[in-house]
């Protein structure tokens, strides 16, 4: 059974905008925990716009299940992590025009800069993920660079208009989960997905853990944290 990752980055959005101390995203991850989640995504980006290093360290400390961090391949992210000891670290892209970190690394451009930030963390006990597009070519050299697993974006699939462009968009996705098992890595899926689009991967077994934040937050706004994990979790059990 695939996993559920709670990406709390939402409720630190909202804090953030408010300059307030609420909503607090530390009580958020507590409470998705209780809901069901297996894990909780933060991503300590380096402008520090939505999760601070205070929050991520709060949460080493409270959190029961898995932390995954999120983070750019950085010599200041990578002290942090070494020093915060998560149980997984994505690397991910990041740009300051972007309203959130919804790309994927280009390793054709990036593998090499990726093998010094991957070995680093590994050294230390830290397994480390690369998001990326679901594309043969990125899948096998995020496996060449020595990463542990991928975090396929789901983004184009899930934002796919009409039924043709949805089917090619998630035929890619089987083929590279396909691949990604074949090659041993360990693989996550994220970016978009909601109550309606998860359903789309019933069968697909080869996913070990599903990591989504902004349709679970955006749901508990109506109907609290409790319920919107809960859903999403009876779902992802029924895939």
């Amino acid at each position: 059974m695939a996993g559920l990752a709670v990406n709390i980055d939402r409720v630190a959005t909202l804090r953030e905008a408010s300059q307030a101390a609420t909503p607090d995203p530390i009580a958020a991850a507590l409470l998705a925990e209780l809901a069901g989640a297996d894990g909780i995504v933060c991503h300590l980006r380096e402008d520090r716009r939505t999760i601070q290093d205070r929050d991520v360290r709060l949460l080493r400390r409270v959190i029961q299940t898995q932390l995954i961090l999120e983070m750019a391949a950085t010599s200041e992210m990578v002290g942090i992590a070494l020093d915060v000891r998560p149980e997984r670290v994505t690397l991910v892209p990041e740009s300051r025009q972007e309203v959130a970190s919804d790309g994927s690394l280009d390793l054709i451009v990036h593998s090499k800069s990726m093998e010094e930030t991957i070995g680093a963390l590994q050294n230390n006990g830290i397994p480390v993920n690369i998001l990326i597009n679901p594309e043969p070519e990125q899948i096998k050299l995020a496996h060449q660079a020595g990463a542990n697993g991928i975090a396929i974006s789901t983004k184009t699939f899930c934002e796919a208009t009409g039924a043709t462009k949805q089917r090619q968009a998630f035929a890619k996705i089987i083929d590279a989960v396909k691949l990604a098992k074949k090659l041993k890595l360990d693989i996550s899926a994220g970016r978009g997905l909601d109550i309606t689009t998860i359903k789309a991967f019933t069968g697909v077994t080869e996913i070990n853990t599903y990591c989504i934040g902004h349709s679970i937050v955006s749901r508990a706004v109506l109907v609290g944290m409790d319920r919107a994990v809960r859903d999403m979790r009876n779902l992802i059990n029924g895939l």
